[in-house]
């Protein structure tokens, strides 16, 4: 890209914003110099590293790339065989620790497993971490000017005898000091050192009588700091330790050096690897902190921008814009008032495809499409007065021969006030021949304007489209909305009557205006004004579906509920009903046995009002277990909408809901019926009549108990042959509870040969039974002979 649209588009300012996010030096100067890609497959990548910075951020929180500094001369001097310095090894060791950093945010999850598998996965898994090197230079180097006592056996030695030359000079020293000090011989009752070596500050008048050596003066020369002479051989001795610590840092920084020597390749390796992260990462930081999304990139150059907003411009006043640019339009012609923000869009377009090319999200909508171009020219002035002159016009047709000469198809070009600047006559004829020009070669163009003549070239052209900035002649401000396939108006006579201008000026001004222009205008009004029309009903449809998809969410929310609520009855209702077939079994066992017993002993009297409690318990739980009144559900077809009465209760067959008749069918048989809190208009061919049946009891728990004998009525065998495992134990067990209380002493039940199946529920149930004493299979197997207790 041209450094020329680098700068009228503020791609150099966005590049100041991203190197804000970047954490280590190299990251900031790459940041800095970040430039778009030129090819699709280069530019996906960018985005595609972006999207997977972005969702690693979003899942483990922000990677810090802080102490990454440039080390890129220290390598160069160890590769010459050099030794580093103190600070240079820090700066190693801080790059060698966030190497350690990084590569553990990047090769494992959340809850450290294995992080998954993305564009940026190779990068973290090349990063060689040397850990040994690394605490190695962190236990020898505390500070780029401290080296740790234990960084070697030699240097340890020597610092513990500097500590001991230390104490014996200050202890001589204080004594020195407090004699002199009795004298009155000191200016201050200190020791200072002067040229690494022990002193006393003497009064300037007292230095002849002192023995030692004089080492410096006091600016008013009434103070010499002297060396008294019984130090001196002490402080020589200290002084040679120090050239020997010396000598042994030294030989440290070189033992180190040598370690790192042979690992110069990938130090060098992590570096790159580590600034070209922190950059991707830094892009996608950028692009959460302006909403940013991963564009779709076509190989067509079409450019489909949604709700695209300039990321320069504050949140509040920006106005997103929507705009199409590919094979149809291929060029884009902008009219419109001045400050309604033909420039904008312009940039917006600019800007919007050097992000998208260097990797950065674009701010705005998801679906956006952006094409691949080589180069973006752009002739975009800032001056937009009336005072524009022929040196401006000048330097804007440089500029435009330069792009004419460049430009090729895969280039994107963008003409801010085509054709300014001088005769509107030539300067819109100029604009013309150029835009004709760019058109012929298939190259996309953007240009706006205030010329007429644009706007029928646009109008004639195919593949040429016009689009407009929306200008709000009531409030005098522009929408700064665009506006595509109508041209703009300049409102220049409505805006002139608006501030005051008299209405006979204005007046004489529409005359001086061809009959052809006043027709093209009215065009343009009458455009505009459908446009608005369109628009205004779209609103309220769209607000009407709105308002009909809640009413629909919470109608399905409803049934959902009842659907529940039902759900919830029934599976009450189902255990309610098994406890209560329960209590009437046991009741019924426990009242069988009470009659056998009561038999022999008592009175037929008694015996029969044992058998009422008996009928009367087992009838209020058959009562329990009723379930409400049936409802027959006639077809729909055989009624006519005569059948119908206001209140009817009808079933609504395509819904499958219960509902009440709210008014008589019209002559299309249509009513109103009510559901709950719907209320729907339904054709009488959709409802049946819901209409009560005698009440049916779906479960029967009994049996006849009567004092006279059974034994003339039950038979003394029963055939379950055909019938369901289920359907005959329920035959059974009311056939052998029969059986008993008639005192038969056995039964035979005729099973079947069969599987085998139906045998075996039989006598499983038969074992269960407190009457039954015995079961004996019959030699076919095919009936089972039971006999009672």
């Amino acid at each position: 890209m041209n450094d020329r649209a680098i700068r009228v588009l503020e791609f150099d300012k966005i590049r100041e914003m991203l190197v804000h996010y970047a954490g280590s030096t190299l990251g900031r100067i790459r940041a800095g110099e970040l430039m778009p890609a030129a090819t699709l497959e280069e530019a996906d990548l960018l985005q595609m590293q972006a999207e997977d910075a972005t969702r690693r951020i979003d899942k483990k929180g922000s990677l810090s790339f802080g102490g990454i500094g440039d080390i890129g001369e220290s390598l160069v001097r160890l590769e010459h065989g050099g030794c580093l310095t103190a600070p240079e090894l820090l700066r190693i060791g801080s790059i060698l620790t966030a190497t350690q950093r990084v590569k553990q945010y990047g090769t494992t999850g959340t809850r450290g497993e294995d992080a998954p598998q993305d564009t940026l996965t190779e990068r973290f898994d090349l990063l060689e971490t040397m850990p040994d090197l690394c605490r190695e230079i962190n236990r020898c180097i505390l500070s780029e000017e401290e080296i740790a006592d234990d960084a070697s056996a030699g240097l340890r030695s020597v610092r513990r005898k500097i500590k001991a030359a230390n104490d014996k000079i200050h202890e001589r020293m204080a004594s020195i000091l407090a004699q002199a000090s009795q004298q009155g011989l000191l200016q201050d009752a200190l020791i200072t050192p002067r040229d690494g070596r022990y002193c006393l500050p003497y009064k300037s008048e007292y230095k002849n009588q002192v023995a030692g050596m004089i080492h410096d003066q006091s600016a008013s020369g009434s103070t010499s700091f002297i060396e008294p002479m019984e130090v001196v051989k002490l402080n020589n001795e200290l002084r040679e330790l120090a050239i020997a610590e010396q000598e042994e840092i030294q030989k440290v920084l070189a033992a180190l050096s040598e370690m790192i020597a042979p690992q110069v390749p990938l130090l060098r390796y992590n570096g790159t690897c580590l600034a070209e992260l922190d950059l991707i990462f830094a892009r996608a930081m950028f692009g959460r902190s302006i909403r940013g999304n991963r564009p779709v990139f076509t190989d067509n150059r079409t450019i489909r921008i949604i709700q695209g907003r300039h990321p320069l411009i504050p949140d509040k006043k920006v106005v997103p814009i929507d705009i199409s640019l590919g094979e149809d339009p291929s060029m884009i012609v902008i009219t419109g008032p001045n400050t309604g923000g033909k420039t904008v869009t312009l940039k917006t377009v600019g800007l919007f495809t050097m992000m998208a090319q260097a990797g950065l999200p674009v701010p705005a909508k998801s679906g956006t499409e952006m094409g691949i171009f080589r180069e973006v020219y752009a002739d975009i002035g800032d001056e937009q007065s009336i005072e524009q002159s022929l040196s401006t016009f000048s330097s804007h047709m440089t500029n435009t021969v330069h792009i004419l000469e460049a430009a090729d198809e895969e280039s994107l070009v963008l003409f801010d006030e085509l054709g300014a600047g001088t005769d509107p006559t030539e300067g819109a004829a100029l604009a013309t021949a150029i835009l004709m020009h760019l058109h012929r070669y298939d190259i996309r163009t953007i240009a706006t304007t205030h010329y007429a003549e644009l706007k029928l070239f646009a109008l004639r052209t195919p593949g040429v489209m016009n689009a407009c900035c929306e200008f709000d002649v009531e409030s005098l401000r522009p929408t700064y909305r665009l506006l595509m396939g109508i041209p703009g108006k300049s409102n220049a006579f409505a805006i002139s009557k608006k501030l005051g201008l008299s209405d006979l000026i204005i007046d004489e001004a529409e005359a001086q205006i061809g009959e052809s222009d006043k027709n093209f205008e009215d065009v343009i009004t009458d455009l505009e004004s459908k446009r608005q029309a369109m628009e205004a009903e779209l609103l309220t449809a769209r607000e009407d579906r709105r308002k009909a998809e809640q009413m629909r969410a919470e109608w399905e929310r409803k049934t959902g509920e009842i659907e529940q609520k039902r759900d919830e009855i029934l599976r009450k209702a189902r255990e309610e009903a098994r406890d209560t077939l329960e209590e009437a079994k046991a009741y019924a066992d426990e009242s069988i046995k009470r009659v056998r017993k009561l038999e022999s002993h008592v009175s037929s009297a008694d015996l029969e009002n044992e058998r009422r409690k008996t009928r009367e318990k087992i009838g209020k739980l058959e009562d329990e277990m009723s379930l409400p009144k049936k409802q027959t559900v006639k077809p729909a077809k055989q009624h006519k909408a005569s059948d119908f009465r206001i209140g009817d209760t009808v079933l609504v067959l395509s819904m499958n809901q219960k509902g009440t008749i709210h008014t008589l069918p019209n002559a299309q048989g249509e009513c109103f019926v009510t559901m709950g809190i719907l209320q729907s208009k339904v054709n009488i061919s959709d409802l049946a009549k819901l209409e009560d049946e005698t009440p049916k009891k779906d479960v029967h728990i009994g049996m006849k108990l009567d004092s006279g004998p059974k034994s003339m009525t039950i038979r003394p065998d029963i055939n379950l042959v055909g019938l369901r495992v289920d359907e005959a134990l329920a035959e059974l067990d009311k056939y052998l509870d029969d059986a008993y209380l008639a005192h038969l002493p056995k039964v035979t039940v005729i099973h079947g040969r069969g599987t085998g199946a139906l045998r075996t529920a039989v006598h499983d149930h038969c074992r269960r039974m407190k009457t039954v004493k015995s079961l004996t299979v019959s030699p076919d197997y095919g009936s089972t002979e039971v006999e009672f207790k």
